[in-house]
């Protein structure tokens, strides 16, 4: 047995073929108590020695499984003699590899469509009946048209007489609509069906379970050394300090770069937070006068982030030197980041992100990672933070941008206007949470634009800035729609904003969706 399947929690190994969606496969499963990975399919047999998997679920992808190169089914996966789930590609590369065959382009099926039940499986015991038809979504252009030997169809669709197909004596299932999305209503409980029921997977995968795993990972791989953490103030890097303190103590330093450019009173909380709460060595560096100085007369968005992050790495690494003997460097890297790292086809992707205020700092320092949030998705480190006794004022707080205000104010920045900023964002703030909408939206923050236009207030003439208003509502951050408040709410907001905040006169609402705008002014 493998030493990482040792350490492992029972799990289900995902085979990604490239989908858009693999990703929610993960998430369905983990949200049903399970572990599960994602490996290509191009190291998919590594994967399985490694992991030694209770269950296999191949996930969909943009090939056709007659392309030259077409992305194949490992052996060693059809040789594991686990139960197997192929999802729409998936399904189609198992039909393949088994003697069965695809064709190409006549019917192709997307969006919502309708299956129906033809013959008992146990995937879907207990959740489907014989004869009932069900909402499921499509998304392909190939389908299946000869099984494998040993298979039979236990539902269809109108453009897919082989939706759904079972070979119960080797324990292999296939279907053509995808389970993971939430246009597939009964989905979830597919998921669960499959891992609990079929392949025998209990609930186990809890944040407690978790901790108590990485606590001890943590203690093995750090040993006797010292530890430093670049706090962000952000939940991600927050949750990571407390868990590694939790594990070794005072081995670990906090170090907080302070670049001015954080919302009101924010620094001071997390100063207090970390050195009063949980007691953790916390070293606060104030370098907000460098920061504002080399930002001075700098308007373009990606220069003022290049400026941003150049410093905070510099100022980190001082402090490094200053503490010195350290050999470790920790990180908030999630498992997203860690997935959009590699492409589907092993490989690395064509472009690997810098995740987190420490990105390029490894290479620099000559350190050893410490990473114990890299196997979860970010929900699931809020219930690790709120396992780890995290307030939940804190670990429910919208995501908040490394390079900061700086991206929220348009145009060169002065200490004047991010002060003009910071009183106007936590009066807006402040408004969302009286109303019971806070948790409600993905992210809300102000803008402060280079924009200045006239009013009267009191019997006098003004002319001064323009504030936008930003919510919206999101599951990942990478689509966003507008979040719509009622009319009454923004009146309310603007007219405290104008008549508290000196420096604003006129406040206006975004109500662009992303694509095509992004979340951020910049």
């Amino acid at each position: 047995m493998s030493e990482h399947a040792e350490t492992t929690p029972p799990s289900i190994l995902i085979v990604d073929f490239g989908s858009q969606v693999t990703q929610l496969i993960a998430r369905r499963i983990r949200e049903t108590g399970v572990y599960c990975e994602i490996h290509p399919f191009s190291t998919a047999g590594d994967a399985v020695r490694a992991l030694q998997p209770k269950g296999i679920v191949l996930s969909g992808g943009p090939a056709s499984t007659l392309d030259q190169n077409a992305p194949a089914i490992d052996p060693a996966l059809l040789e594991a003699n686990v139960p197997i789930l192929g999802i729409c590609y998936g399904q189609q590369a198992l039909c393949v590899a088994l003697g069965g065959k695809v064709e190409a382009g006549h019917h192709r099926e997307f969006g919502r469509a309708e299956v129906t039940i033809k013959k008992p499986a146990s995937l879907f015991e207990g959740v489907w009946d014989l004869g009932t038809d069900h909402q499921v979504w499509m998304s392909h252009g190939d389908r299946v048209v000869q099984l494998p030997e040993g298979f039979e169809v236990v539902g269809t669709s109108t453009g897919a007489p082989f939706a759904m197909i079972a070979n119960e004596e080797r324990r292999i299932w296939g279907v053509q609509f995808h389970p993971e999305v939430v246009h597939t209503p009964d989905g979830a409980r597919l998921y669960a069906n499959f891992v609990h029921n079929i392949c025998g997977v209990d609930a186990s995968w809890t944040m407690a379970a978790y901790r108590n795993k990485m606590i001890e990972k943590i203690r093995d791989q750090v040993g006797t050394g010292k530890v430093i953490c670049g706090l962000s103030g952000g939940v991600d890097s927050s949750v990571a300090a407390v868990l590694i303190h939790e594990a070794i103590g005072d081995q670990l330093t906090c170090i907080y770069v302070d670049h001015g450019l954080m919302r009101l009173n924010e620094s001071e909380q997390v100063v207090t937070m970390f050195r009063d709460e949980y007691n953790i060595p916390l070293v606060h560096v104030d370098a907000s006068e460098v920061f504002l100085r080399e930002l001075d007369g700098q308007s373009d968005p990606e220069t003022k982030r290049k400026i941003i992050g150049r410093l905070f790495i510099e100022t980190f690494e001082a402090e490094a030197k200053k503490l010195g003997g350290a050999q470790f460097l920790a990180q908030g890297t999630l498992y997203p980041d860690v997935i959009e790292s590699v492409s589907f086809t092993g490989g690395p992707s064509v472009t690997i992100k810098s995740h987190h205020n420490v990105g390029g700092l490894p290479e620099r320092m000559n350190m050893q990672l410490v990473e114990p949030l890299r196997e979860l998705f970010k929900d699931e480190v809020r219930a690790l933070g709120r396992e780890l006794g995290l307030p939940d004022s804190f670990i429910g707080r919208h995501p908040f941008p490394g390079p900061g205000l700086a991206i929220r104010c348009p145009g060169g920045i002065t200490p004047e206007k991010l002060d003009i900023l910071r009183q106007a964002d936590a009066i807006y703030l402040d408004e969302i949470r009286k109303s019971g909408q806070y948790d409600m939206i993905w992210q809300a923050f102000a803008v402060l634009l280079p924009v200045q236009t006239v009013g009267v207030m009191g019997d006098g003439r003004t002319y001064e800035f323009v504030c936008a208003l930003r919510a919206v509502t999101s599951v990942d951050g990478m689509t966003a729609d507008f979040y719509q408040f009622d009319m009454n709410f923004l009146g309310r907001t603007a007219t405290r904003i104008i008549n508290e905040v000196r420096g604003i006169n006129r406040v206006v609402y975004d109500v662009t969706s992303k694509p095509p705008g992004t979340i951020e002014w910049e």
